[in-house]
């Protein structure tokens, strides 16, 4: 039974940056070089009251993606988070915000028709509306939340880099900043991180291009400004600030992957009979509630993308790892 939950989080419209501020914003970016030629704004020493997320919210919820399952609190979803960028703690919230994250240069290169570089903001607009989705989001750690994100299709980013006809996988890769990301000064991580996934992954109506959550632009912890979302999968593989989606016919090794294979597969499908080498992953704990409820193959969307693995081994061992 699919339960809508009224938007009490809902951002006024009266609290939205106007859209004159916002292009003025831009013009000014783009006057003192800022737009394209990738210098950081936090040089400057006006950068805090120029930086503004990319607008469009809060956006129309499609009805299509509801949820069985309370949403989980915004402040338990984004303050308990993963991001060893700024450090291996759960609470690394406040150690992001020195990331500065507009502008922000998204590069589309590898197996397409042409290469572009481009301001997240501009690549959104060229994707087309944003929408909100309630989504299932399952850690590899066993812990679990209910989700309102706000984004786009996967597929509309695909339709956008016109992908040549050879391009099998989609390498995603994240900034790499260690004087703000303190954590990517520690060497025996493979930095920057790095994820992937198949083209028909990328092409199912479930893979998502986060934009924001609880009717608001992302946080930063929380992947700001661009994140993938796949909520069928463990959310290692959800890489977030992304600053670089490669098309290619190689499948690329993530970083959890090249850190230990064995416990962090390329595939990372939710499945409760596939056990994390150190823990079980039969049942899941909800934040904020603490209650513990079964785990669901493929997080409760088996009927959307069970397709995408009909030639695989069933519940066997490559839907993990």
């Amino acid at each position: 039974m699919y339960i809508k939950k009224h938007k009490s989080w809902a951002l006024p419209e009266h609290l939205a940056t106007d859209e004159h501020v916002y292009l003025n914003r831009r013009q000014l970016l783009s006057r003192i070089g800022l737009a394209g030629a990738g210098l950081a704004a936090s040089q400057l020493p006006f950068a805090s009251a120029l930086a503004a997320p990319i607008t469009g919210f809060p956006a129309p919820q499609n009805d299509a993606y509801s949820l069985d399952r309370p949403l989980t609190m915004e402040e338990e979803a984004t303050t308990y988070t993963n991001f060893y960028e700024f450090g291996s703690s759960k609470n690394i919230w406040r150690k992001a915000q020195k990331l500065v994250t507009d502008p922000w240069m998204v590069t589309i290169d590898g197996m397409v028709e042409e290469e572009m570089v481009l301001d997240a903001a501009d690549l959104i607009k060229k994707m087309g509306s944003q929408e909100e989705r309630l989504y299932r989001h399952r850690c590899v750690e066993a812990w679990a939340m209910a989700v309102p994100w706000t984004g786009i299709a996967m597929s509309e980013l695909v339709r956008v880099a016109r992908p040549q006809a050879g391009a099998k996988f989609i390498r995603m890769e994240t900034f790499h900043n260690p004087a703000v990301a303190r954590g990517q000064k520690q060497s025996w991580y493979p930095w920057p991180y790095v994820e992937g996934v198949t083209m028909e992954e990328a092409m199912n109506e479930m893979a998502f291009i986060g934009t924001g959550m609880y009717g608001k632009g992302l946080e930063k912890q929380n992947g700001a400004p661009l994140r993938c979302v796949l909520p069928w999968k463990y959310g290692f593989k959800g890489i977030k600030s992304i600053v670089k989606f490669t098309f290619t016919d190689q499948r690329p090794v993530s970083f959890w992957e090249q850190l230990a294979s064995n416990e962090y597969g390329f595939w990372a499908n939710v499945n409760p009979e596939i056990d994390h080498p150190r823990w079980s992953q039969a049942t899941e704990r909800m934040l904020g509630t603490n209650e513990r409820l079964p785990t669901q193959l493929y997080n409760g969307y088996e009927a959307q993308v069970a397709g995408l693995y009909k030639d695989m081994d069933g519940l066997g061992d490559r839907l993990y790892r």
